[in-house]
């Protein structure tokens, strides 16, 4: 029997679906969902704010202040709780209901900004008139990679040792980096495969924060990359619902980056494959695995039974030699 005392403490690191049935050689998804923030970002929120304690940047009666439309929000409130900080979140209309309820029902002071440009204005006011408020700001945090530099990237190595190549979604980019350098210093000959998603059409300025991510990474370092592959919004949604009629409820980010691989394996050569899921389904519910919403959002084509796309599931955007 296993006890916990603080939520953080339970993360299941060793779990993988096989996909081989999808393609003609072994795929591995690595699922990083199953833990109590239901999603990867626990990871990097646990070592953002204990790197900030051991800097003694984070006291008791300190506030945490981030920006957030989705999962790291989720994460910081559940780490902000356990360990008693106050927290405020400051998202963009483009968060869900239910993420903001999630946040707001774990303590999380909820903010919503007209866009993450506005957001991060109101971070900086924030901090300026509060002496007590400590951004932690992931985009530029070395605790955002260094989490999966520890963890994720020898997890995956020691579970799967005759890896070839690894699928990691860019998002904030800490999963891709810290898997990446890891990678590169241990096994440089595996591929790294980044993927992310592009949204053509009108409809993009209605959409939620169902697939992408709203600020691209500065730092990230596309060196540590041979392909980056991207896959059309749609086709990131429909990888979703064809793995929930297999019983697999996943978020979007994780059918982004199956789309993404499968359309990559469909042209190049690898034996083994691991594909990083970092969400599941059940926030989802009222989005992407929604019908209706679907069709309004990204048109009939987004739906198994719609239209054909006009778009490849997924095309190799460059490589690097």
């Amino acid at each position: 029997m296993r006890v916990i005392t603080r939520p953080e403490e339970f993360d299941v690191t060793d779990l993988y679906v096989d996909l081989s049935h999808l393609v003609d050689r072994r795929v591995l998804m690595k699922c990083e969902g199953f833990n109590f923030a239901r999603s990867s970002k626990l990871k990097p929120a646990l070592e953002m704010v204990t790197l900030a304690e051991r800097a003694g940047v984070l006291r008791p009666g300190s506030t945490i202040v981030e920006t957030s439309s989705g999962n790291l929000g989720v994460a910081l409130s559940l780490v902000a709780a356990s360990r008693g900080y106050r927290f405020v979140c400051v998202t963009d209309p483009r968060s869900t209901l239910l993420t903001r309820q999630l946040m707001q029902n774990l303590g999380t002071e909820v903010l919503v900004a007209p866009d993450p440009a506005a957001g991060l204005r109101l971070v900086r006011r924030l901090c300026a008139e509060n002496a007590g408020y400590t951004w932690l700001d992931q985009y530029v945090n070395a605790g955002n990679w260094m989490a999966h530099f520890r963890s994720t990237g020898p997890d995956i190595l020691r579970t799967v040792p005759d890896l070839d190549v690894l699928f990691v979604g860019v998002g904030s980019a800490g999963t891709l980096t810290g898997c990446a350098r890891y990678l590169r210093q241990v096994r440089p000959q595996v591929r790294i495969v980044a993927v992310e998603c592009v949204g053509p059409g009108p409809r993009a300025a209605r959409r939620s924060t169902a697939v992408r991510t709203s600020v691209r990474f500065p730092v990230i370092d596309m060196s540590l990359v041979d392909d980056l592959v991207r896959v059309d919004e749609a086709a990131a949604i429909r990888a979703c619902r064809q793995l929930a009629l297999s019983g697999f409820l996943l978020g979007g980010g994780s059918g982004m980056v199956l789309a993404g691989a499968l359309g990559w394996l469909a042209e190049n050569d690898a034996a083994t494959a691991v594909v990083i899921s970092p969400d599941l389904g059940d926030r989802y519910l009222d989005t992407i695995y929604q019908d209706q919403w679907v069709k309004d959002n990204y048109g009939p084509e987004a739906l198994l039974d719609g239209a054909e796309p006009e778009t490849p599931y997924a095309k190799t955007l460059f490589e690097v030699p």
